[in-house]
Protein backbone atom coordinates (compact mmCIF):
# COMPACT_ATOMS: atom_id res chain seq x y z
CA UNK A 1 0.00 0.00 0.00
CA UNK A 2 3.00 2.47 0.86
CA UNK A 3 4.64 1.19 -2.20
CA UNK A 4 1.58 2.64 -4.49
CA UNK A 5 1.20 5.73 -2.76
CA UNK A 6 4.95 6.58 -3.32
CA UNK A 7 4.72 5.25 -6.90
CA UNK A 8 1.25 7.50 -7.24
CA UNK A 9 3.01 10.61 -5.94
CA UNK A 10 6.04 10.16 -8.25
CA UNK A 11 4.07 9.93 -11.29
CA UNK A 12 1.80 12.70 -10.02
CA UNK A 13 5.13 15.11 -9.89
CA UNK A 14 6.79 13.56 -12.86
CA UNK A 15 3.04 14.92 -14.53
CA UNK A 16 3.20 18.02 -13.41
CA UNK A 17 6.83 18.72 -14.21
CA UNK A 18 5.58 17.53 -17.74
CA UNK A 19 3.09 20.32 -17.82
CA UNK A 20 5.07 22.61 -16.57
CA UNK A 21 7.76 22.18 -19.36
CA UNK A 22 5.35 22.27 -21.78
CA UNK A 23 3.52 25.26 -20.91
CA UNK A 24 6.80 26.93 -20.59
CA UNK A 25 7.91 26.43 -23.95
CA UNK A 26 4.68 26.95 -25.41
CA UNK A 27 5.80 30.48 -26.99
CA UNK A 28 3.01 32.94 -25.74
CA UNK A 29 3.90 36.43 -26.22
CA UNK A 30 1.77 39.46 -25.39
CA UNK A 31 3.62 41.14 -28.64
CA UNK A 32 1.58 38.49 -30.80
CA UNK A 33 3.14 38.29 -34.21
CA UNK A 34 5.24 40.99 -34.59
CA UNK A 35 8.79 41.31 -35.98
CA UNK A 36 11.58 41.07 -33.08
CA UNK A 37 12.60 44.62 -33.67
CA UNK A 38 9.61 46.50 -33.46
CA UNK A 39 9.76 47.42 -29.68
CA UNK A 40 8.16 51.14 -29.59
CA UNK A 41 4.99 52.26 -32.01
CA UNK A 42 3.80 55.75 -32.61
CA UNK A 43 0.04 56.65 -32.70
CA UNK A 44 -0.86 60.17 -34.29
CA UNK A 45 -4.53 61.17 -33.62
CA UNK A 46 -7.06 59.77 -35.76
CA UNK A 47 -8.78 61.78 -38.81
CA UNK A 48 -12.35 62.01 -38.04
CA UNK A 49 -13.94 61.93 -41.23
CA UNK A 50 -17.71 61.57 -39.27
CA UNK A 51 -19.71 64.11 -37.83
CA UNK A 52 -19.33 63.21 -34.22
CA UNK A 53 -16.82 66.08 -32.47
CA UNK A 54 -13.78 64.87 -30.72
CA UNK A 55 -14.50 61.45 -31.71
CA UNK A 56 -10.68 61.32 -32.47
CA UNK A 57 -9.21 62.34 -29.47
CA UNK A 58 -11.14 59.75 -27.41
CA UNK A 59 -10.51 56.92 -30.02
CA UNK A 60 -6.86 58.18 -30.15
CA UNK A 61 -6.33 58.05 -26.55
CA UNK A 62 -8.01 54.79 -26.16
CA UNK A 63 -5.88 53.50 -28.43
CA UNK A 64 -2.37 54.32 -26.86
CA UNK A 65 -3.71 53.07 -23.60
CA UNK A 66 -4.44 49.93 -25.01
CA UNK A 67 -0.93 50.01 -26.29
CA UNK A 68 0.65 51.04 -23.20
CA UNK A 69 -1.48 48.01 -21.20
CA UNK A 70 -1.82 44.96 -23.33
CA UNK A 71 0.67 45.39 -26.42
CA UNK A 72 3.92 44.78 -24.70
CA UNK A 73 5.29 48.16 -26.66
CA UNK A 74 6.08 51.33 -25.86
CA UNK A 75 4.35 54.36 -27.40
CA UNK A 76 6.76 57.26 -28.50
CA UNK A 77 6.64 59.99 -30.56
CA UNK A 78 6.84 59.35 -34.32
CA UNK A 79 10.76 60.22 -34.33
CA UNK A 80 11.55 57.75 -32.37
CA UNK A 81 9.30 54.96 -33.43
CA UNK A 82 9.73 51.74 -34.35
CA UNK A 83 6.31 51.62 -35.86
CA UNK A 84 3.22 54.18 -36.32
CA UNK A 85 -0.50 53.07 -36.71
CA UNK A 86 -2.37 55.74 -37.93
CA UNK A 87 -6.03 55.70 -38.70
CA UNK A 88 -8.82 57.31 -40.16
CA UNK A 89 -12.63 57.21 -38.50
CA UNK A 90 -15.03 56.84 -41.51
CA UNK A 91 -17.67 56.19 -39.88
CA UNK A 92 -19.82 56.30 -36.25
CA UNK A 93 -23.28 54.84 -35.50
CA UNK A 94 -25.29 54.70 -32.03
CA UNK A 95 -27.95 52.72 -32.39
CA UNK A 96 -30.47 51.60 -29.62
CA UNK A 97 -30.60 47.90 -28.80
CA UNK A 98 -33.49 47.69 -26.02
CA UNK A 99 -36.24 49.48 -24.62
CA UNK A 100 -37.75 50.01 -21.68
CA UNK A 101 -41.67 49.25 -21.18
CA UNK A 102 -42.18 52.84 -21.72
CA UNK A 103 -40.27 53.07 -25.05
CA UNK A 104 -37.20 54.83 -23.46
CA UNK A 105 -33.59 53.50 -24.86
CA UNK A 106 -32.85 50.85 -22.02
CA UNK A 107 -29.66 49.73 -24.10
CA UNK A 108 -27.14 51.28 -26.78
CA UNK A 109 -24.48 49.69 -29.15
CA UNK A 110 -21.58 52.03 -30.42
CA UNK A 111 -20.39 51.01 -33.95
CA UNK A 112 -17.26 52.89 -35.55
CA UNK A 113 -15.48 52.19 -38.41
CA UNK A 114 -11.77 52.48 -39.32
CA UNK A 115 -9.79 52.67 -41.91
CA UNK A 116 -6.07 51.72 -40.36
CA UNK A 117 -2.50 51.49 -41.36
CA UNK A 118 -0.07 49.86 -39.65
CA UNK A 119 3.64 50.04 -40.74
CA UNK A 120 7.41 49.01 -39.50
CA UNK A 121 8.98 52.13 -39.65
CA UNK A 122 13.02 50.79 -39.51
CA UNK A 123 12.34 48.41 -43.02
CA UNK A 124 9.56 50.80 -44.61
CA UNK A 125 6.81 47.93 -44.77
CA UNK A 126 3.10 47.91 -44.27
CA UNK A 127 2.50 45.36 -41.77
CA UNK A 128 -1.35 45.87 -41.45
CA UNK A 129 -3.58 47.53 -43.86
CA UNK A 130 -7.24 47.48 -43.21
CA UNK A 131 -10.10 49.34 -44.51
CA UNK A 132 -13.83 49.07 -43.80
CA UNK A 133 -12.99 47.77 -39.88
CA UNK A 134 -15.86 48.10 -37.97
CA UNK A 135 -15.89 47.29 -34.25
CA UNK A 136 -18.57 47.77 -31.96
CA UNK A 137 -19.47 48.06 -28.02
CA UNK A 138 -22.81 48.00 -26.01
CA UNK A 139 -23.42 50.06 -22.89
CA UNK A 140 -26.24 50.35 -20.83
CA UNK A 141 -28.38 53.61 -20.80
CA UNK A 142 -29.68 54.99 -17.24
CA UNK A 143 -31.75 57.77 -16.53
CA UNK A 144 -33.84 59.70 -19.23
CA UNK A 145 -33.51 60.00 -23.21
CA UNK A 146 -32.33 63.35 -22.45
CA UNK A 147 -29.23 62.35 -19.64
CA UNK A 148 -28.38 59.66 -21.61
CA UNK A 149 -27.86 61.94 -25.04
CA UNK A 150 -25.94 64.37 -22.95
CA UNK A 151 -24.56 63.01 -19.63
CA UNK A 152 -24.19 59.54 -20.50
CA UNK A 153 -22.90 59.77 -23.65
CA UNK A 154 -19.45 60.93 -22.64
CA UNK A 155 -18.69 57.89 -20.30
CA UNK A 156 -20.41 55.40 -22.37
CA UNK A 157 -18.70 56.36 -25.71
CA UNK A 158 -15.23 56.40 -23.13
CA UNK A 159 -15.82 52.52 -22.49
CA UNK A 160 -16.85 51.81 -25.74
CA UNK A 161 -13.80 53.79 -26.67
CA UNK A 162 -11.86 50.98 -24.73
CA UNK A 163 -13.10 48.12 -26.00
CA UNK A 164 -12.84 48.73 -29.18
CA UNK A 165 -9.16 50.23 -29.09
CA UNK A 166 -8.06 46.74 -27.54
CA UNK A 167 -9.73 45.11 -30.58
CA UNK A 168 -7.64 47.59 -32.69
CA UNK A 169 -4.32 46.76 -30.90
CA UNK A 170 -5.01 43.04 -31.02
CA UNK A 171 -5.29 43.25 -34.63
CA UNK A 172 -2.39 45.16 -35.59
CA UNK A 173 -0.06 43.02 -33.60
CA UNK A 174 -1.31 39.17 -34.21
CA UNK A 175 -2.18 39.85 -38.08
CA UNK A 176 -0.36 41.27 -40.64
Amino acid sequence: MRRDLMRFRFAAAALLCGLVGVAGGCGYSIRGNLPEHIKTVAVPVFVNKTTEPGLEDVITRAVVDAFTTNSGLKVVDPQRADSILEGEIVGYQLQPLAFTPGANVQQYRVVVTLNLLFRDLRKNEILLTEKGVQEKADFTATGSVAANVSTERGPAQQQAATDIARAIVNLAVTRF
